[in-house]
């Protein structure tokens, strides 16, 4: 893409409103533009990010063998009375009837629907295990709206729901899910770390959140600080293990993790005092069993092996895919602007012509960001007649993790600049070589199915 034709609306000045970095940064960068309290417009840099969280979702939910699907954001409210939750949600739930005086509900999740969606289509022990998910808009009506789309009205959310026979094959669909998400949150460049929470009025008594640890965190967290050293990394899983699964959960939920909601003090002071920590978290996750609690209120029975009716055991797990991309900027920035991890940038590398006019400038950003697309990679080429500060700065702010530089006096040497947006570190080498580079950075930060290699030409990109 070229900076002349894209549609980026940059701010210079932080806007008053913006009370943290990512909602400062992100309406900086104009990669949002809020429409009512809570509620915001997606502009083009801020889409891109989220399509790219989207598609890392639904890469490892394949990867596990759950099944994407697409229900619908108004909702029915019988549904909701007769799991017996329709009362009881809160004022947070929007109702609103349709022209036939129907009461119906924006969705704020979606176990009703498709615990409904089961029990008309499924009928026998032998079509599960089951495990089907959307990424889909959902509404909860916040008293307080604040913190950009942190804390927003309307939000974009995967949301899964596993269906078992059994309650350890329920439980094996839990720990699988665990595995999902820090496959997930890692290639995002994230730590998130798994902390026993609160179910709240999704039910149940299994449940991890996982939080982000930053300052402008919601949640007040208390942690053992070996869990900040694990890392899932590269290792290879069969996600019908039960026994791999487990492993995984017992590696990274055994230490000392919970939110204020089920902190033990008593348990917190058996942790040795130098790794007790304190802190805020940023919640991008959660993973629920709750049994039978909808299945039984709903009639979602199969047929058992001895030929009775039984209860299907359930668990929801979600991810606040829009809710990351704030999380991401709270945890990556720094006083110039946005950092973004190599997996989730909106373009692979920027590319600023120092004197744009001149012939031989002209033509080598020409040449590198012909030879960058044809690889697959997405460059944002700044071609403004604008001042080389101006050029930098934007580059800066919007936060692409390497920027090639081509002026004049770098060519008369047959060199161009890239610079680290995280380092800062700065290496004069050719253009070809600059090419190489990046392309290898890039090599390795795409492992989903669709990927393939990029000596073939055909780097899998998104948006």
């Amino acid at each position: 893409m070229r900076l002349t034709r894209y549609f980026m609306p940059v701010l210079r000045e932080n806007p008053a409103e913006a009370q943290i970095v990512s909602h400062r940064l992100m309406l900086r960068a104009g990669m949002i533009k809020q429409n009512a309290a809570g509620i915001y417009s997606w502009l083009p840099l801020g889409f891109k990010v989220l399509r790219k969280l989207e598609n890392i979702v639904h890469e490892e939910q394949a990867r596990a063998g759950h099944i994407a699907m697409l229900m619908p954001t108004l909702q029915s409210a019988d549904l909701w009375r007769e799991s017996g939750r329709y009362d009881a949600y809160g004022p947070e739930m929007l109702r609103v009837r349709d022209r036939q005086d129907r009461d119906m509900l924006y969705g704020p999740t979606n176990e009703e629907m498709i615990t409904d969606i089961f029990r008309s289509h499924v009928g026998s022990y032998k079509d599960l295990p089951l495990t089907l998910y959307h990424i889909q808009w959902k509404f909860r009506d916040e008293m307080r709206p604040r913190f950009g789309v942190m804390r927003g009205r309307e939000f974009f959310m995967k949301d899964g729901y596993n269906f078992d026979l059994t309650k350890e094959d329920a439980l094996h669909a839990y720990n699988r899910h665990l595995v999902t998400y820090l496959r997930t949150y890692e290639r995002m460049g994230l730590q998130a770390i798994p902390m026993r929470a609160d179910s709240g009025p999704i039910g149940g008594d299994n449940t991890h959140e996982f939080l982000v640890l930053a300052d402008t965190g919601e949640s007040e967290v208390f942690y053992d600080s070996a869990v900040t050293d694990l890392s899932f990394g590269d290792r290879d899983i069969d996600y019908n293990s039960v026994e791999q699964c487990a492993g995984v959960l017992e590696e990274f939920t055994s230490k000392y993790a919970r939110t204020d909601e089920t902190h033990d003090q008593a348990l917190f002071e058996q942790v040795p005092e130098e790794r007790r920590r304190t802190a805020r978290g940023i919640e991008v996750g959660q993973i629920f069993y709750f049994g039978t609690k909808y299945s039984e209120a709903m009639g979602a029975t199969v047929q058992g092996p001895d030929g009775k009716p039984t209860p299907v055991h359930m668990g929801s797990h979600g991810i606040g895919v829009s809710r990351l991309v704030g999380a991401i900027i709270e945890a990556s920035h720094d006083d110039k602007g946005i950092i973004w991890p190599e997996g989730v940038t909106p373009f692979h590398c920027g590319i600023v012509n120092l004197k744009q006019g001149d012939a031989e400038a002209d033509a080598a950003c020409e040449s590198l960001y012909a030879k960058l697309t044809a690889l697959g990679l997405e460059p944002l080429y700044d071609d403004r007649d604008e001042r080389a500060g101006g050029k930098f700065a934007t580059m800066d702010l919007i936060g692409l993790p390497w920027r090639i530089t081509v002026g004049p006096r770098g060519l008369k040497r047959g060199l161009v600049e890239l610079t680290s947006r995280r380092t800062g570190e700065n290496e004069e080498i050719p253009p070809e070589q600059a090419i190489k580079k990046i392309a290898e950075i890039y090599g390795g930060h795409h492992t989903g199915e669709h990927v393939q290699m990029m000596g073939k030409r055909s780097f899998h990109t998104y948006i």
